[in-house]
């Protein structure tokens, strides 16, 4: 049993939850927008080979720490090749055991996460450098498409929290 009282635990999972979700209904139709005007992309996305694909939605899963998307995308990684290790160590945000050519987009990956979908110049400039602009685009799309799932994850586990009166913890 804990010694926090239980109020000071609802507050600190309403703070892990506000720095894993939707923050608003706004920035969830930003998401859709983007990707409704920015379907025809989705065929870039086959640049990415689908181990590739899944190392990149392991990393970002790994900072949203969403559980339906760890189970998914490990599922999805052992069945394009990716091994148990490697997939540990994503989901832990450690890219050493990941292939060293894919090693700059799983960084990437990373702080697009942790800068909102807001990268710095010098990040996304090293992205295409590193890979030409098509793949990188075909990265951040990957990102984009990711990051709806694991927030919409992550916002309907604090519904459930908060409609349960914080008995729920997922």
């Amino acid at each position: 049993m804990s010694s926090i009282p239980l109020y000071l635990q609802k507050t600190q999972m309403d703070r892990q939850f506000k720095k894993r979700t939707y923050q608003g209904f706004s920035e969830f139709l930003a998401d859709l927008r983007f990707l409704f005007s920015n379907i025809r992309k989705f065929g870039k996305m086959k640049l990415i080979s689908p181990d590739f694909r899944e190392r990149l939605m392991l990393a970002v899963t790994g900072v949203y720490g969403c559980r339906y998307c760890s189970y998914l995308h490990a599922r999805e990684a052992l069945r394009s090749g990716v091994d148990r290790e490697e997939m540990a160590s994503l989901l832990s945000g450690n890219v050493r055991n990941c292939p060293e050519e894919e090693a700059t987009a799983l960084i990437y990956a990373q702080h697009w996460v942790d800068s909102n979908a807001d990268p710095e110049l010098e990040s996304i400039q090293r992205l295409v450098e590193t890979y030409g602009s098509e793949k990188a685009e075909a990265i951040n799309v990957v990102l984009r498409v990711n990051r709806i799932g694991n927030l919409f994850g992550n916002s309907l586990d604090c519904l459930l929290y908060r409609i349960s009166h914080g008995r729920w913890e997922g």
